[in-house]
């Protein structure tokens, strides 16, 4: 098909699914089926079965063969596998681009979808969540006492934030901001099971899985993006960063044929903030599903910390929150068991005209409290401009 041009732009305002990286990817709409996934450590692999039966029985003409052609899932999975809300929605309608190639699949009568114009949500309002500001610098600072004692080496720790509009929230009008000032993040939607949304634009690729080749790109130690890139060659950053690489690095090994490692990580630079950053390649070595790569990721040293299991438990003690699918793997996977996912950031949960947005920080023994809830506030930047303009 001839380009389409701005792929947000060809969006209905209900419900929209997008992923988007330098104006390439996917939209769509509509829904030919949906799977709320049971929660529980097989979660993964009931969503690979429950794919593979829809996908299986499905008649499908797929003339242009590349990764997100043919019928596609869009996905979020909690971050705690216990907790309820990982959802995989297939949309009757899907317009992607890809290297220079556009295409529409759509599943069953092809039928009409009025774009409207984009509504703006007019000023917004907001609100502490689960801690005020104080009181999670204190967390922080419980959690550097728990790192100093020698329970473990890292914890990430999130905040909430709450944000109220007058008017109902676009989803696309927080899509459009995002995708533009962010190109180099991969700028996503996914509908909720009650008609709420998760929209963000997150840095981080967890997997990018074509036939037998993955990528994973890894981001831990943060400053400001108007700091000396310099300040990311403290200890903490580093080893935060070898940290985040060692997780990846442990999970992938297993799965793969071949996997390449770089000695040095790479200086990745947003508008916001400047990330510390790795990209991760091997080839699979039995053809895995994209879903069973983020089966064996998540969660990453990155989201979680280090130890996993410790970290997991200081984090339910001292964040007084529910993340929902802030942090969790998000993303799409095809028929074929292509997809890329990446870590839920950068990101807010959307129903009405209300958001609940999210930040983390990774906390290390020589954290300061004020210096990680700055950081965590250049991080919540990113969806108060998606909500602010």
């Amino acid at each position: 098909m001839n380009d389409p041009g701005n792929l947000v732009a060809r969006l209905p305002d209900t419900a929209p699914f997008a992923w988007i990286r330098q104006g390439d990817g996917l939209v769509g709409w509509g829904e030919a089926a949906r799977a709320i996934i049971p929660p529980g450590p097989g979660r993964f692999e009931w969503a690979r079965a429950w794919l593979s039966a829809l996908f299986g029985a499905a008649d499908i003409d797929d003339p242009v063969d590349l990764p997100g052609s043919g019928p596609v899932a869009f996905g979020a999975f909690t971050f705690d596998p216990g907790a309820a809300g990982s959802t995989l929605v297939v949309p009757r309608t899907v317009l992607a681009r890809r290297d220079g190639k556009a295409w529409l699949t759509t599943i069953g009568d092809d039928t009409l979808d009025l774009v409207t114009p984009v509504r703006l949500p007019g000023p917004i309002r907001y609100n502490d969540g689960a801690l005020s500001a104080m009181e999670w610098e204190h967390a922080v600072g419980t959690a550097v006492k728990e790192i100093g004692s020698g329970r473990l080496d890292k914890v990430v720790l999130a905040r909430d934030l709450m944000a109220t509009a007058p008017h109902r929230i676009d989803p696309r009008a927080l899509l459009g901001r995002l995708s533009t000032r962010y190109p180099d993040c991969y700028t996503f939607s996914i509908s909720g099971p009650n008609t709420d949304a998760l929209i963000g634009s997150t840095p981080e690729l967890l997997v990018r899985h074509t036939g037998r080749a993955i990528e994973s790109l890894v981001l831990a130690g943060t400053t400001p993006a108007d700091s000396d890139p310099k300040a990311l060659e403290t200890e903490k950053n580093q080893y935060e960063h070898v940290c985040a690489v060692a997780s990846v690095r442990d999970a992938l090994t297993p799965l793969c044929e071949t996997l390449d490692v770089p000695e040095r990580p790479e200086l990745l630079v947003l508008p916001n903030v400047q990330h510390l950053a790795t990209r991760v390649t091997g080839k699979l070595s039995d053809g895995a599903s994209v879903l069973d790569v983020v089966a064996a990721l998540h969660p990453t040293a990155a989201v979680g910390g280090t130890p996993t299991a410790t970290a997991l438990e200081v984090i339910k003690e001292l964040e007084e929150m529910d993340r929902g699918r802030y942090a969790g793997p998000v993303g799409w996977i095809d028929a074929r068991g292509d997809g890329e996912w990446g870590i839920a950031l950068r990101c807010a949960q959307v129903r009405g005209n209300r958001a609940r947005l999210f930040a983390g920080c990774g906390i290390m023994a020589e954290s300061d409290p004020a210096s990680e809830l700055a950081e965590a506030q250049a991080k919540f930047r990113v969806m108060r401009y998606a909500l602010e303009g």
